[in-house]
């Protein structure tokens, strides 16, 4: 932004400094915003405004430049997403004018979306279901026969906003497409606001990285223990792995073992939980083990409400 010093010097030639400064100083004193500066400061006088005509030309300036907002990656104030505030007091007689940079509502936002991403963990989930805005409307409206499984959700966040982490998660169990993903991302979203922490994890990717992750014990320690301590785990897509004795038993029955009566983990599924107790009993390397599925599924099972998304295939649609 161009400083009053520089546009100054800018004048024509044959004009005194002074000259200049009494001009912008008349001008300055007759723009509506110094004037209810003026109002709310009966004691700043015109030479008080004088002796600060910098100060209050840049924030005659940067308001302006706020009301005309360009966004903010075009902001033309001197320090991005923020304006000046003057402020007046008395000192032995004398009127001194202080100013200070204040955060707009667009920087405000901004830092608050970027606070509310870094208290969310995605692993193999595609970054866009986390990224776009969402609001409550667009989340019922958007199809009216998954309104039910919707309001749950929502009611489900709100009591968790109001009472804290909850003893049970959510499985939400529908057929493919159906904006199960959707609606755990925005319940992530709206509790990651509240200061909650939370990962999801597309299964199918995870347990085929688990296979790497074999040869890499610090990061397999490192991953289970943060999917054991965050706020809020979603295990998406659950049902749809490849699963194998070690990544089934020592690896998600650790992870759930551990976050059982602590905190809540839930689950999007094409399978309902019977279907899932079936998966979970066969393996591709030990076929039919119908009691550690059984073990596991005690370990889902008591822990979460079912929540039945109903609603058309959206996938591939705009």
């Amino acid at each position: 932004m161009e400083s009053l010093g520089e546009l100054l010097k800018a004048w024509p030639a044959g004009k005194s400094l002074t000259d200049q400064a009494d001009r912008k100083l008349e001008e300055l004193l007759a723009d509506p915003l110094v004037h209810r500066l003026r109002e709310k400061h009966p004691e700043l006088d015109e030479q008080a405004v004088r002796l600060n005509l910098n100060r209050v030309y840049q924030y005659v300036t940067e308001y302006r430049n706020c009301t005309n907002c360009p966004g903010l990656d075009q902001c033309p104030n001197d320090f991005e997403g923020h304006y000046t505030l003057l402020s007046c007091d008395t000192v032995q007689e004398r009127v001194q004018l202080h100013d200070r940079k204040v955060a707009c509502k667009k920087m405000i936002a901004r830092r608050n979306e970027e606070r509310i991403k870094k208290r969310i963990r995605s692993f193999y989930v595609d970054d866009r279901a986390l990224k776009s805005g969402y609001s409550a409307l667009e989340i019922l409206d958007k199809d009216p026969t998954r309104a039910e499984a919707a309001y749950r959700v929502i009611e489900y966040i709100d009591r968790t906003k109001e009472q804290g982490l909850q003893p049970n998660g959510l499985y939400l169990a529908g057929k493919f497409g159906t904006g199960k993903t959707f609606l755990m991302c925005y319940l992530l979203h709206e509790l990651a606001k509240a200061d909650y922490s939370g990962v999801i994890v597309y299964m199918p990717d995870f347990v085929e990285d688990l296979k790497s992750m074999m040869h890499e014990p610090a990061k397999l320690r490192e991953t289970v223990e943060m999917m054991k301590e965050t706020d809020l785990l979603i295990f998406d897509d659950i049902g749809a792995e490849n699963l194998n004795p070690w990544a089934r038993d020592h690896v998600l029955g650790s992870i759930l073992n551990y976050r059982m009566n602590r905190k809540p983990t839930l689950y999007t599924s094409n399978y309902e939980l019977d279907g899932l107790e079936r998966h979970f009993s066969f393996t591709s390397k030990d076929g039919d083990e119908v009691y550690k599925g059984q073990r596991l599924m005690d370990r889902i099972r008591p822990y979460v409400d079912v929540i039945m998304v109903t609603g058309d295939n959206k996938r591939g649609l705009k």
